[in-house]
Formats: structure tokens, C-alpha cells, sequence
């Protein structure tokens, strides 16, 4: 372990405006994955020996990298790239870090205390083992042995189960489907007040068991969400939590600082500091379908019945076949480049295509079936000047500027 610290305030501002400018943009708002790429880079803490957590940016290397519970994150890495060229004195394991903190932040919960100094690792030989994550699919008993594994509380388990409230889990990664929360970009209660106010049952289909509420089937809960509900001792925090977002809000922002720390010698708790986002307006069917592309949604061609699946949306025009590029979801992409026809060539309000995107984070399987999408223009330039071979080059995208190239 070692010691963590701060940075000057000034540039502190502007590394803070240049990650949220990362993370919330006409492209992507991607507060719920940073806040869980911080969270899983830290939860292999094992206190008994010290291995794990954030310190090292292990992730960045097998196993870790392959770890079945991290599907999907490696997305953010890149999204952070930028930041990093910038910053190149801060550690990936600081950013990714600093990211998952600001990201409650920005999505209206509280303020989440972070200090500098996490080193990065050369190699992965110091990378924990699968299986210290938290299973899903797992009782009361398993939470208690990976968080106390960790040195964290019943109530610190409670508190960072209210993670929930952001996001949504994804088919095609954990093999869960669906949303906690009506609002799952705003970080407030809502898990809290859905999981313990709402009547959950098992749901019929062809998945993991996960539960649905009975009252509209529209959203989800996992089986060691019901853990909290069920655990006595658990559940007298819940229902504290669920009535008063304050104490969770307080609660929260402490345990949250105490896992992103675990493994170096500061833990930085402060009070919670209360911010509100604001409703979103309810989505147009067309924005409905490319929110659905982005998600990766398994029964998208339902959706396209009546839509303009080669528009964007407002202001960055951005269509369902750039989302969907974007997060690496081919069988999306193969449904709306065969059954829908949609368009390869359209550009967003930055140039970049559907193939740009898809280049930029390495998705291969995507890259092939846009390259040998009818009238693909693989040549096409944004505004930076860059074709998507360029810009799989740039990133370090070696196996799909073959493909591009080929």
C-alpha cells in the first residue's frame, strides 16, 4: 500500500470538466459503466493479505481483463483515453477511479472524497483472481463473505447495493435483462423505494432468474438484490435507505470512498453533498428504437415497425446503427444492416460513421458487418480528418485495421 494525495486545485477543475466531457457527450452518457468500472477495479480488495483493488490498474491485463463479471467495461478505458494522453502523469487506476467517483456526482448523487497517488502496474502478474467480484445470482451469505473479505460493514454492503439505482443490466453481458429504476441515469433512492415497496416474482423466460415487479413487469431486481430485502439484517437498513435519501446519500458517499481506497493507506470520507438532475423527457418512438440499438436489446425489429431507422437524434445525429456500433452490440448491427437496410454511410454531427465508432473501441465482429454492409463507404473522413482505418490505427486497433485494410 501507499499513500494517497491531492492534485492543484486548478488543474484539478479541469481534469474533472475534461472527464465529464468524456463521459457525457452528443455520443454517450456513460455515468452508470465508469461508476462500475471504479467499482469492479476496487472490489478485489482482500484485506487479510492486501492483493487487489485499485491499486495497480490491474484490469488492464489478463485475467482480470477476461474476469466474466467485468464483460463489457473495457469500453470506458477507451473512453478515458483522451483524458489520459492529457493527463499523463495521472495513473489509469487514478482515472478510472476519479471517473467512477465524479460520475455519482454528475448524476445528481453525492459528492464522493478521492485522492491521487494509485500507481500502474507494467504487467498483470500481481492481478487477483476471478471470483472475488460479487455474484449476482447469490444469497446474503455470499455478500457477507466478499465484502467483509474486504473489510467493508453490513451496512456499507447495504449502502453500495444502492449502485443499482444507475444503469441497467444487458443480455448480451451478464445475462441479465432490464432496469432497476424508471430513471436510470439519476442517482437517488428509487432502488431503495422499488426494491422494498414493490412486490417482486420470479420472471418467465428462457434466462437467469431474475425478478420482475408484479405491479407494471417493467422493471427487475437480481437475486441478491432480494438478498437485501429478505436478510433481516440487511433489510432494516433498506427500509431506512428507501425512506430517506439523505442517510443513504450520507452512507453511500462513505462506503463508496472507502472501496475505491481500499489498499492504500487514505480513505478520504466527507459529508454527502446533495445534487438533483432533471427528468428527461419522455422519448419519441425513434429515440425509443435507438436507445434500444444502444442497449443491445434482443427483440430490436419490433421496435423499428414505423421508424426512420437512419435518423439521428436531435443536435448530434447519431442513428441506432452508430449506438449500437458504439457499445459493440453485432447482433444489432447485423438485424438493422439485413432486415432493416439501415445505412452504414450516415455520419454523426462530428463525421464519424457507424464504422468509425465500432474501430475506435476495437469491435471486431461489428467492423466485419459494416465493412460488408451493401455500399459501405469504408473511406469516409470526419472532421478530424480521419477514416475509420485511421482512427483503428490511432487507437491501437491492430486486428480491425486489417480487417478495414483488407
Amino acid at each position: 500500500t501507499h499513500r494517497l494525495g491531492t492534485m492543484d486545485p486548478t488543474r484539478l477543475v479541469q481534469l474533472k470538466r475534461d472527464v465529464r466531457d468524456a463521459l457525457l457527450n452528443t455520443k454517450v452518457i456513460a455515468f452508470p459503466i465508469a461508476m462500475r468500472v471504479a467499482w469492479h477495479a476496487s472490489g478485489t480488495f482482500d484485506a487479510r493479505d492486501g492483493s487487489g483493488g485499485s491499486d495497480g490498474g490491474t484490469m488492464r491485463f489478463e485475467p482480470e481483463a477476461s474476469d466474466p463479471a467485468n464483460a463489457g467495461l473495457g469500453i470506458v478505458r477507451d473512453m478515458l483515453h483522451e483524458v489520459h494522453v492529457k493527463y499523463p502523469d495521472v495513473s489509469q487506476a487514478d482515472l478510472w477511479t476519479l471517473a467512477g467517483a465524479l460520475s455519482v456526482e454528475f448524476a445528481g448523487g453525492p459528492h464522493i472524497p478521492h485522492a491521487f497517488g494509485r500507481r500502474d502496474d507494467a504487467d498483470g502478474s500481481k492481478c487477483p483472481a476471478h471470483g472475488r467480484l460479487p455474484d449476482a445470482a447469490q444469497g446474503a451469505t455470499h455478500l457477507r463473505d466478499v465484502f467483509h473479505r474486504m473489510g467493508l460493514s453490513d451496512r456499507d454492503i447495504v449502502a453500495l447495493s444502492g449502485a443499482h439505482t444507475l444503469g441497467r443490466c444487458h443480455f448480451t453481458r451478464s445475462g441479465y435483462d432490464g432496469k432497476w429504476t424508471r430513471s436510470p441515469l439519476r442517482f437517488d433512492n428509487e432502488y431503495f423505494r422499488n426494491l422494498m415497496t414493490l412486490t417482486w416474482k420470479p420472471r418467465e423466460w428462457d434466462g437467469k432468474l431474475q425478478y420482475t415487479d408484479v405491479e407494471t413487469g417493467e422493471l427487475m431486481m437480481l437475486p441478491s438484490d432480494m438478498a437485501i430485502k429478505t436478510d433481516q439484517g440487511f433489510r432494516e437498513i433498506a427500509e431506512l435507505y428507501a425512506k430517506d435519501q439523505a442517510a443513504f446519500f450520507r452512507d453511500f458517499s462513505d462506503a463508496y470512498s472507502k472501496l475505491l481506497s481500499a489498499g492504500t493507506t487514505a480513505c478520504p470520507h466527507m459529508a454527502a453533498l446533495h445534487h438533483r438532475a432533471a427528468n428527461k423527457e419522455r422519448e419519441t418512438r425513434g429515440a425509443q428504437f435507438r436507445e434500444a440499438a444502444m442497449h443491445g436489446v434482443v427483440e430490436i425489429l419490433p421496435l423499428a415497425e414505423g421508424v426512420d431507422v437512419d435518423a439521428g437524434d436531435a443536435g448530434s445525429g447519431r442513428t441506432a446503427l452508430h449506438k449500437a456500433a458504439y457499445w459493440g452490440h453485432a447482433h444489432s448491427i447485423k438485424l438493422m444492416v439485413e432486415a432493416l437496410h439501415a445505412d452504414p454511410n450516415r455520419q454523426d454531427s462530428v463525421g464519424d460513421t457507424a464504422l468509425h465508432d465500432a474501430a475506435r473501441f476495437g469491435h471486431a465482429e461489428v467492423v466485419q458487418l459494416l465493412v460488408c454492409a451493401p455500399g459501405a463507404k469504408i473511406g469516409l473522413k470526419n472532421h478530424k480528418g480521419l477514416d475509420a482505418l485511421e482512427l483503428a490505427a490511432e487507437y491501437g486497433k491492430a486486428e480491425v485495421a486489417n480487417m478495414i485494410r483488407n
